[in-house]
């Protein structure tokens, strides 16, 4: 027995939505049609591709081998018919962004949305090595990532660049003077985000370069974790300029003897160069 479109898109839903119900919502069916087409897919293969556990519903290392494809048939799907609607000057469906920092193209997003208000944009956000494991597993469209490696399958587009900077809470920094040498701040506690993250690559290899042998005291996952652990005191995060969001509490320290610069960049798959909407975004014509 062939396997059909059906049983494929009922499973990929079933996969991306966690459960039977809410991908029969999505898809505009009713579960027990999901569950036969489902049903029959792993009988077809003699596969089981599902762990029922309750009403929690979990792919088995099949189900995950499967998935991966699906992720990529229906990706071609949506560029197929993409493809037969690009005369069309409207845009619909959804655009997924994974970013480390979405304030880097905030301004290009509200733009594109006041001209594609059909294109739902959805953000989440990663360190740059999750942002290329979306990329690649086709989990989203676009990254915003910091250095974008320079691998055949990516296409990138620069952002421009700024300096990473130190920050602390205030109160406990009374008397340091404006610029502090990469030593100086070795002697607080450090809190960094998680391995993964290009900014503290940058900071770990300076350290090192220094001699240095920092207290890394927290680590955290994500911008903003980073951010609350410094203001309650747990010690100096390291942020680029750009992303810096100054407060009363935080003093923003320039590093006297560090002038990396944390380049930006968007970056998508090559071979979804061609996926209009992921073209218009990465094309920057709306900036003109």
């Amino acid at each position: 027995m062939a396997v059909t479109h059906k049983q494929l898109r009922a499973f990929h839903h079933v996969a991306r939505q966690g459960g039977f119900s809410r991908a029969a919502v999505e898809l505009g069916l009713t579960q027990p049609a999901i569950s036969e087409q489902v049903r029959r897919l792993e009988m077809s293969r003699d596969v089981l591709l599902f762990e029922r556990r309750g009403k929690a519903v979990l792919l088995t290392q099949a189900g995950e081998a499967l998935y991966a494809m699906t992720k990529r048939y229906f990706a071609v799907e949506a560029e197929i018919d993409a493809y037969f609607t690009d005369r069309a000057d409207a845009l619909s469906g959804r655009l997924r962004l994974v970013a480390d920092a979405a304030q880097h193209v905030a301004d290009r997003i509200t733009r594109f949305r006041a001209r594609y208000p059909g294109l739902r944009i959805e953000i989440q956000s990663g360190n740059t090595a999750t942002v290329l494991a979306r990329l690649r597993s086709y989990d989203a469209d676009i990254g915003v990532i910091g250095a974008a490696p320079a691998e055949p399958d990516l296409l990138t587009q620069d952002l421009g660049s700024s300096p990473i900077i130190a920050f602390g809470l205030r109160k406990s920094l009374p008397s340091q003077p404006e610029r502090i040498p990469l030593a100086a701040l070795a002697k607080h506690p450090w809190v960094m985000r998680e391995q993964g993250s290009e900014t503290r690559a940058l900071v770990e290899r300076a350290a090192a370069e220094r001699g240095l042998s920092p207290d890394i005291a927290i680590e955290v996952e994500g911008r903003e974790a980073l951010r609350a652990m410094v203001l309650s005191g747990g010690g100096i995060g390291f942020i680029s300029a750009a992303e810096y969001s100054p407060d009363p509490a935080l003093r923003a320290i320039d590093i006297a003897d560090l002038t990396i610069a944390m380049p930006e960049a968007l970056v998508c798959l090559a071979v979804r160069r061609d996926v209009r909407a992921i073209r218009t975004f990465m094309s920057g014509a709306l900036e003109a």
